[in-house]
């Protein structure tokens, strides 16, 4: 009798350790494919969207006082001499161009027209967002080839009391329609120097790190 009591202790003893295991486990969730540190190839990214506060400069050839350097608004609109209230953000320069030529052309033939991005900031869907615990949350542009490391360089690394491989990475899936995440592991990553921690990352791509419990 007494065997078979502690038997029965000795299960119930190890099936309460695999419940508090589960409890106490890491993230767990799909994953995404390492990246390099340093890329072998580096190409374009997409082409780049204006998005409010961007800074431009426009360029009419032989009209010079029809050009002007403008921010972007809030509201994503523009104004330019002969121009009022054209919509900026969401275009791409080209598109900017090719938009305020065709209104021109009703006051002079064959304006040729350059729009410039001098200041970037973008829309959100071509930012990388940080927030949680780390040294400065922050918005920031998103950059051809830009990896896990890059973004956290940028805002100064994890916070001390900073969840690090806890982290998520919140990404929309245009081709699904639908919204991912995946597991991080930035401690993993900037205190321990593991290289398979860095994953490549894509604009509109949102970063939560949480705070240790303890």
């Amino acid at each position: 009798m007494r065997t078979k009591n502690l038997a029965q202790t000795l299960l119930a003893s190890a099936g309460f350790a695999i419940v508090l295991g589960g409890c106490g486990g890491g993230a767990t969730g799909p994953s995404l494919e390492p990246a390099r540190f340093v890329s072998m190839q580096e190409g374009p990214g997409e082409e780049y969207v204006i998005g409010p506060l961007d800074k431009l400069t426009i360029h009419v050839w032989r009209n010079d006082e029809l050009g002007a350097e403008v921010q972007v608004r809030p509201d994503g609109r523009i104004t330019t001499p002969l121009i009022a209230d054209m919509p900026a953000v969401g275009k791409t320069p080209t598109m900017l161009a090719e938009d305020i030529r065709l209104q021109l052309s009703q006051y002079i033939e064959e304006p040729l027209v350059t729009v410039i991005v001098n200041e970037f900031a973008g829309t959100f869907s071509q930012q990388v967002r940080i927030v949680g615990a780390t040294a400065e949350p922050a918005s920031i542009p998103y950059r051809a080839n830009m990896t896990l490391l890059d973004a956290m360089i940028s805002v100064g690394g994890l916070s001390e009391y900073a969840a690090g491989n806890r982290a998520r990475l919140i990404r929309f899936d245009r081709e699904s329609g639908e919204q991912r995440e995946y597991n991080l592991r930035l401690s993993d990553l900037l205190r321990r120097g593991e290289s398979d921690a860095n994953v490549m990352l894509m604009p509109g791509d949102v970063i939560i790190i949480p705070e240790s419990m303890f």
